[in-house]
């Protein structure tokens, strides 16, 4: 008997400490439109950047193994850079599918530069991680590369895209360190958060002229990934859940945006609280 591979959907977990995972998905979902998407955000964890490493590796196996065990996963994305740079070998230890993660896009922002002279902006987490430093060693050796943490951004983007509008002074005071810069002609945007207040980060950084994230390549990643790995399971109402860890303020705005990013509905996943 022929399957009816109209039925078979793959389904991908989205996973991060807060929305800015979104950046991610919707490359993805754009090139691979038929999946079935999860999208999981630990806002009790949130910002990971200010958590231990045992901590962010004890968090998100366990909510990755709970999502797994109710809604049967073809592949996870950690849509977060600071996640990404501890986590991926212990989650490959403990699932059979394809982990994807998110790291700094040094290699392209190094091979795009003119001046050479690029920066990488990022959370305090994820700079000064050992894997980051590998990065800038293998793929910038020819570049000057500054480094500016931070975590305000990440909560400014959060908050833009829960519908809170933009202080532009605070965005400006953050990379105020950068204006200066003349030469400065590229930016890494190494946190998922960022792209989602590019346009506001590129009011503040007018020298700059290219802001690289890795949002096109991962989707082009999972979908040479899914090609490899066979979908087995069928599902037979496609619906796009997002969940939180714990219930926050503006979540009746944020309902109603969640319908434009292809959500159905939002569920909070209950999880130990440390």
């Amino acid at each position: 008997m022929i399957k009816n591979m109209m039925s078979l959907k793959p389904t991908i977990l989205f996973f991060d400490s807060g929305i800015g995972g979104f950046s991610v998905y919707k490359e993805v979902k754009h090139l691979l439109p038929d999946c079935q998407y999860l999208y999981c955000f630990d806002n009790v964890g949130f910002p990971y950047s200010e958590k231990s490493e045992e901590v962010i590796i004890e968090r998100t196996l366990a909510i990755c193994q709970k999502i797994d065990r109710q809604y049967p996963l073809d592949l996870i994305v950690i849509a977060c850079n600071t996640a990404s740079t501890v986590v991926l070998p212990t989650l490959r230890s403990h699932f059979a599918i394809p982990i994807v993660g998110t790291v700094p896009a040094i290699k392209p922002a190094a091979e795009i530069s003119v001046s050479k002279h690029i920066g990488l902006l990022a959370t305090k987490g994820t700079i000064k991680r050992q894997y980051v430093s590998e990065l800038i060693e293998h793929y910038a050796t020819d570049c000057r590369v500054e480094k500016l943490g931070s975590t305000v951004l990440a909560e400014i983007a959060e908050q833009k895209l829960r519908g809170a509008s933009v202080d532009l002074l605070a965005v400006n005071a953050e990379l105020k360190i950068w204006r200066e810069l003349a030469d400065l002609d590229t930016v890494i945007l190494g946190c998922t958060h960022f792209p989602l207040i590019k346009d506001e980060i590129q009011i503040c950084l007018p020298q700059v002229k290219y802001f690289i994230d890795p949002g096109k390549a991962i989707a082009l990643r999972v979908k040479k990934l899914l090609d490899i790995h066979t979908t087995v399971r069928p599902i037979s109402e496609t619906q796009n859940l997002i969940f939180c860890t714990r219930s926050f303020q503006y979540e009746a705005t944020f309902r109603q945006a969640l319908s434009l990013w292809g959500f159905t509905e939002l569920r909070l996943l209950e999880h130990d609280e440390r």
